[in-house]
């Protein structure tokens, strides 16, 4: 009988596995269009896919090498970064795209130990948000609100 060696790859993999074939699914609702002229589909069901077989790899590989348990949920930074996207959807109409990056990135980097605010993270926050900007916005065309309803005159 397979004995998992390796816990925390099982769990991954599951994980991995798990969502991977719900974006599939959800996906298959979609045309898929082609290569070239990619449909709404296209992205849910090819990433899915891809994320299917790296967490059967992972599920596999915990068959084949030792690891260590599962430790405990660390909660507080689990709490931050889902915390973070849900103040980047609630801020992103009222606030505008700049600001609810602002909040995403600052509040996420908080469930980081190592984060310190200091000049090289305000140069990268600032230069992530352009980034996303420039991307986005502009290159991209995807309607996003630079300036909220909060800021309009």
């Amino acid at each position: 009988m397979l004995r998992i060696r390796n816990p925390k790859d099982f769990w991954a993999g599951a994980v991995y596995t798990l969502f991977g074939l719900a974006a599939v699914v959800i996906g298959s609702g979609y045309s898929f269009g082609t290569g070239t002229r990619m449909g709404p589909g296209y992205f849910p069901t090819v990433l899915g896919s891809l994320l299917t077989a790296f967490g059967l790899l992972a599920i596999g590989r915990s068959f084949l090498r030792d690891g260590g348990p599962v430790g405990a949920i660390a909660w507080k930074p689990l709490l931050l970064v889902v915390g973070s996207t849900i103040a980047f959807g609630l801020l992103l109409n009222r606030a505008g795209l700049a600001i609810a990056l602002l909040a995403l990135i600052l509040v996420s980097a908080l469930a980081s130990q190592h984060f310190r605010f200091g000049w090289r993270a305000s140069l990268a926050l600032a230069g992530l948000i352009a980034f996303c900007v420039i991307v986005f916005v502009k290159l991209l065309g995807v309607p996003l609100p630079l300036v909220g309803t909060w800021f309009e005159m």
